[in-house]
């Protein structure tokens, strides 16, 4: 969804800054103004686009968290628990002195496809721990 609105943001603050150089109201545009125009469309489809970096990796060492600013890497030893409270948009990863890092490559709007991911997660930290305890 996020590839089609940025192309459209582009295509539309394009031709926006093509066809902004005369208007009936008598203001005149310059050549630098349409430039802005179309580096403003650029700039939104641009905010529209951080929205699909979310990513989460979880592997034996421990999970990887990329939110829309940032990625951190988080040893399972560090992590409490993974928990996706009531209301919440997102999972997220529990640290100790009450501290938590949103996971935002699991929504609550995926439906079933977050369920799968919660389990799996859920799963894979259960049978870490279960290898050490052995």
């Amino acid at each position: 969804m996020a590839y089609p609105l940025a192309a459209a943001l582009v295509i539309i603050f394009g031709v926006v800054g093509t066809l902004l150089r005369n208007t009936p109201t008598g203001v005149y545009f310059r050549i630098s103004d349409q430039v802005a125009m179309g580096l403003l469309g650029m700039l939104l489809a641009g905010g529209v686009l951080l929205l699909t970096r979310p990513r989460l990796r979880a592997d034996t060492d421990g999970i990887e968290v990329r939110n829309i600013i940032g990625t951190h890497r988080y040893s399972w030893n560090v992590s409490k628990q993974i928990s996706f409270p009531n209301g919440a948009p997102w999972a997220r990863l529990e640290l100790p002195e009450d501290e938590y890092v949103p996971i935002m490559a699991i929504q609550a709007s995926d439906g079933e496809r977050a369920v799968a991911a919660m389990r799996k997660l859920r799963e894979l930290r259960r049978s870490l721990e279960d290898a050490d305890a052995a």
